[in-house]
């Protein structure tokens, strides 16, 4: 299966960070938040991959490209560490990439991929969002993909506040984490929302979505809406999922992003608690 990334957005919740730099490219702990993403595609078995870019995304590019100039001098000062962990980036998987020349929404997005994909299910996952989870995400819906055939979407339960900044879903339970989908709904008023179900931003799509993006008019903020074409299918798959989900959607998560995944590195963990508590 082939994975494509979408990375093209501009970022404008995190300027001015992002204003000559990708928000995908700002780094989560101690790596950038697309290799992350990167990482939870080859850990469910995909290393052909898309990321969809547009303009001033270079940088994602030249990261996981190999670094001549960069490799030579820390092989000539004996960095052996630091080398391989370079050459490790550029190893990680067969990245292609396209561009999205008119940023009007992740289903615009998502179009730009047609010819690489082909008549193949594919998986989709955004670039500014990263999973955490014993069996990866991703994995998890190739998973149930493989039952139903059918394109299978990860949801999670949010909070009121949170149903507006998310597409909302609902349906009937299948089994304790699987569900029929019946209706798909982008960014909905809390009023308006007919559940607290929310899509997470991890998809195995089968191909067809890209005659429904075609059939799909500008929806919410005028964009062609992801969520609108799949609601379009004649049948989606929702997988619960119970993990962490980081969000790089403003200052604020971005930061506890890091923080959480700086929890899981033993030689600086009781360092960051001992400053964090200078605040407290």
């Amino acid at each position: 299966m082939k994975a494509v990334i979408p990375a093209a957005g501009l970022g404008t919740r995190l300027l001015p960070a992002t204003k000559a730099q990708p928000k995908e490219m700002l780094p989560v702990y101690d790596r950038p938040t697309i290799h992350y993403v990167i990482e939870e595609a080859l850990a469910s078995g995909i290393d052909d991959i898309l990321i969809v870019t547009g303009r001033n995304k270079r940088s994602i590019e030249d990261y996981f490209d190999k670094s001549y100039e960069l490799e030579y001098t820390l092989q000539k000062a004996g960095k052996d560490r630091d080398l391989k962990k370079v050459r490790k980036i550029t190893d990680l998987a067969d990245i292609c990439y396209v561009r999205q020349k008119n940023l009007i929404g992740l289903g615009d997005a998502i179009s730009c991929a047609e010819r690489h994909i082909g008549d193949e299910p594919f998986a989709v996952l955004l670039g500014d969002s990263i999973t955490r989870s014993k069996t990866p995400l991703t994995k998890q819906l190739i998973d149930v993909f493989s039952q139903y055939n059918k394109s299978t979407i990860a949801i999670r339960q949010v909070t009121p506040d949170r149903i507006s900044r998310h597409g909302i879903v609902s349906g009937s339970a299948i089994n304790d984490n699987v569900y029929k989908i019946d209706n798909l709904v982008e960014k909905p008023n809390v009023d308006e929302a007919q559940s607290d179900l929310a899509i997470v931003g991890r998809y195995i799509i089968t191909p067809d979505i890209f005659d429904k993006i075609s059939q799909t008019e500008p929806g919410f903020n005028g964009e062609i809406q992801l969520t609108d074409a799949l609601s379009k299918m004649d049948e989606v798959y929702g997988v619960k999922f119970d993990g962490d989900v980081f969000n790089i959607e403003n200052r604020l998560e971005w930061l506890k992003s890091s923080i959480n995944f700086a929890m899981y590195d033993d030689e600086f963990k009781d360092d960051l608690i001992s400053y964090m508590k200078t605040f407290i």
